[in-house]
């Protein structure tokens, strides 16, 4: 049940945090890309914005098997906005780019570079509050 509760924390952050920084960037001019793209995306057509919350629950996994072992609340928001910040965006960079045809690193492009980090770390801050959320929940009735 946790690791449903972290894919839906992290599908849930894309959506709220993620575009949310997003939606913020955009409308202070730091990006000419808005929020909540529904370009479809390839080879299925599914619009882009659920393909990031796909991928965002996968990663919301991916970080709540390391955040969850987190017994200070330091580390545990600190290790959210690292790990948000460099898992999703290095294989965005490194991975995904080239794959894409995209030059790797988006070029190196400094403000471009910096758009990513906050975005995800604000991914990464997102499924650490959600989880914490989750926590506090009482649990579903069984039967």
């Amino acid at each position: 049940m946790r690791y449903l509760k972290a894919f839906i924390a992290g599908g849930l952050s894309v959506l709220l945090f993620h575009q949310g920084a997003v939606a913020l960037l955009y409308l202070i001019g730091a990006t000419a890309r808005g929020p909540y793209e529904m370009n479809p995306t390839w080879p299925f057509g599914v619009p882009q914005v659920f393909s990031r919350a796909f991928w965002g629950g996968l990663w919301g996994i991916a970080l709540w098997l390391v955040l969850e072992r987190m017994r200070t609340p330091a580390r545990y928001w600190t290790l959210a906005v690292v790990l948000g910040i460099l898992g999703p965006t290095l294989v965005a960079w490194f991975v995904v780019f080239p794959l894409r045809g995209q030059p790797v690193a988006g070029g190196w492009e400094f403000a471009a570079m910096l758009r990513a980090f906050v975005v995800n770390g604000a991914f990464g801050i997102g499924v650490a509050a959600l989880m914490r959320l989750f926590e506090r929940l009482p649990p579903a009735p069984s039967g």
